[in-house]
């Protein structure tokens, strides 16, 4: 089955929920990168930015920007009021949550959503050229359906209505094999132990996937937009 190439996911974001004047938390937000486009595309909306690496933190508040905060917190203990956000975003997150606590973590975003708040989570698919790749150094494969699994019972639990559900992909392009190791396999929040062969084993497997413009891997995604009991019910 063939899925649509997106090149920003903010379109995919921008069709699903609403973004406008909206208040809007990010567990994992990482670099904040789509937050960043969001508030350049939404002049009146807010985000503020949960991220538990220190070091990515750090380089998150040296780098501000106007209607964006930061706190060093994770998505299982959020410091704020109930029903203090209009909407909330984990984008490739929630599988980083421990697999223990990811339950209290969307339990967490469920008390700090106003009723009928939304919440878009975004998973990469175990599948793929670079997940066979990656999956050589770093198997995502138990905690990805672990993510799922989470949502599916916090979905049973009450706490959500699904409204949405998107499949695509997104493109990843790595200018050469120096370029691919440091975004993820020197990634500040993870230490991956990898040997001198099993380097070369992934070197030699990245290398039989390059051209003359380096590597353009398509990573598969499964979105899915869940809601709060709203006043009146289920929104």
């Amino acid at each position: 089955m063939t899925t649509d190439l997106v090149a920003n996911e903010l379109d995919v974001l921008d069709a699903l929920v609403p973004l406008r004047g909206m208040r809007i938390v990010e567990a994992g937000c990482g670099a904040a990168k789509l937050a960043r486009d969001l508030l350049g595309r939404h002049a009146d909306a807010e985000v503020v930015g949960l991220e538990v690496d220190e070091r990515q933190h750090a380089k998150n508040l040296d780098a501000p920007a106007p209607r964006l905060s930061f706190l060093l917190a994770g998505a299982q203990a959020i410091p704020f009021a109930d029903a203090s956000f209009d909407g909330a975003l984990m984008l490739k997150s929630l599988h980083h949550v421990p697999q223990a606590a990811m339950e209290q973590a969307l339990s967490e975003l469920a008390r700090v959503l106003k009723p009928g708040g939304w919440l878009y989570v975004s998973e990469p698919v175990y599948a793929g050229p670079m997940n066979e790749i990656v999956r050589l150094f770093h198997d995502e494969r138990v905690v990805r359906i672990a993510a799922q699994q989470a949502l599916d019972r916090a979905l049973a639990a009450g706490r959500y209505t699904q409204t949405a559900e998107r499949r695509f992909e997104v493109p990843a392009h790595f200018a050469d094999y120096a370029a691919f190791e440091q975004r993820l396999m020197k990634a500040t929040f993870a230490n991956h132990q990898i040997g001198r062969e099993l380097a070369a084993q992934v070197e030699a497997r990245f290398r039989a996937h390059q051209g003359p413009d380096g590597v353009l891997f398509r990573q598969p995604m499964h979105v899915r937009v869940l809601r709060t009991p709203s006043p009146r019910g289920l929104a």
